[in-house]
């Protein structure tokens, strides 16, 4: 069957084949009733922004397909990637929790589908299920460590060349390998952003990272292969976060 922007469509909570690798998804079945009964589903194509930066908040919207970055800009356009979401996280959680206006633009990296719930809903949602509250909260500190890794990079690297080294360094292997493949390629991690989000993820300019990556092939510390880098040497990437 045709799908939108041909995304494997995931028809409600209970029947995901997924649910299991996801932290908020994986939740009793009368919980994920609940959820099915106060959210709606839909489909983003790539740059569809789902709220914006100041909006009141209308809720949230838990990732079933696709990523979202999430970010900040200036009057004068220039933009801070502040983190992507995955699939199974909720975007737009603090300002509903809080009522304060969206801290942060969001904008689909690609297709995506996403459940939207109300605020209000929402939040009589958690009154009701305490675990699923537990849930939230873990989800709100895995945001402030996203944030404090990305104060990080802005503040503490000195150099252009350190930011992109620890980027490259804190990014993660592909999902779709094996415990065994994981084991044997260890180095590989995923890189599905442009040169220019990269930039706006560590405070510089696209030319930068674009020569920066270029030195880092040139000189074997890593190899890349489509959205998977191979890093060949960790250590002088270590070396280089400290310059």
């Amino acid at each position: 069957m045709k799908t939108p922007y041909g995304l494997r469509v995931i028809e409600d909570c209970i029947a995901c084949p997924v649910m299991k690798d996801r932290v908020f998804c994986n939740l009793p079945q009368p919980a994920l009733a609940g959820l099915d009964a106060i959210s709606s589903s839909a489909t983003y194509p790539k740059g569809a922004v789902l709220f914006v930066e100041g909006q009141e908040p209308r809720g949230v919207f838990i990732l079933c397909n696709g990523r979202v970055k999430l970010f900040g800009a200036s009057a004068a356009g220039k933009a801070v990637i502040f983190r992507i979401a995955e699939p199974g996280e909720i975007i737009g959680l603090p300002s509903t929790l809080s009522s304060r206006p969206y801290e942060v633009t969001a904008e689909a990296l690609e297709p995506t589908q996403a459940n939207f719930i109300p605020r209000e809903a929402f939040l009589a949602f958690l009154r009701e299920h305490g675990e699923t509250a537990l849930r939230v909260a873990e989800m709100l500190s895995n945001i402030y460590h996203t944030t404090c890794q990305e104060i990080r990079y802005l503040g503490l690297s000195s150099s252009a060349i350190g930011k992109l080294a620890r980027f490259l360094l804190d990014l993660k292997p592909p999902k779709n390998l094996s415990s065994k493949e994981l084991e044997a390629s260890g180095t590989r991690v995923t890189l599905t952003l442009t040169h220019e989000e990269i930039a706006n993820m560590i405070g510089t300019s696209r030319e930068t990272v674009s020569r920066l990556l270029a030195s880092f092939k040139r000189k074997h510390l890593i190899e890349v292969h489509g959205s998977t880098v191979v890093i060949n040497d960790k250590e002088a990437l270590q070396e280089l976060v400290e310059i």
